[in-house]
């Protein structure tokens, strides 16, 4: 059919689907209990929030039906992806997987200043609530590492050296 017989209108754009947090090919998807817990709940929201769709124009609804459709479809692939490790079930003297790791800047503006963060899976990371996801620099420095023992890190545009002061899992 010509262009010329279709209606401006009538043409509607495929809405943006936002990604998921970035997981490269190939790297397992691990997730602490929690953060599985936290993406089945996202599920069951967007979910509700697609039952409970209260939008008259057509058009409208299927955009907002197709950006919820999007999400789910991405949100399933990453639960489908899912292992879980249990933090308890990890060397309790070194940081691994969802460990809550205290270590001290030993250069650097933060230099003797505490900082603590969790290494978490890639979709529970969230900076503001000090969790990191594992593949993280920093996470990935401090991997392996038991208190007392240093550790390396590009940071803040310089390498900076760090100790680890404590260990323990939730």
């Amino acid at each position: 059919m010509s262009r010329g017989f279709v209606k401006e209108e009538d043409q509607e754009e495929a809405p943006f689907i936002p990604p998921r947090a970035s997981l490269p090919a190939g790297v397992t998807n691990y997730v602490t209990p929690q953060g599985h817990k936290q993406l089945l709940e996202e599920r069951e929201s967007l979910e509700n929030e697609r039952k409970g769709l209260d939008i008259s124009s057509d058009k409208e609804r299927r955009h907002a039906k197709a950006v919820i459709d999007g999400k789910l479809n991405l949100l399933n692939e990453r639960l489908a992806s899912a292992r879980i490790l249990e933090p308890q079930d990890q060397p309790e003297s070194e940081v691994r997987f969802g460990a809550t790791v205290t270590f001290k800047p030993l250069t650097g503006p933060l230099q003797g200043k505490e900082q603590v963060f969790t290494v978490v899976g890639v979709d529970e990371a969230d900076i503001k609530q000090r969790k990191i996801a594992f593949l993280a620099p920093l996470a990935r420095a401090l991997t392996g590492k038991k208190v007392g023992e240093k550790a390396q890190v590009q940071m803040g545009g310089a390498m900076q050296e760090l100790e680890i002061i404590n260990i323990i899992y939730a």
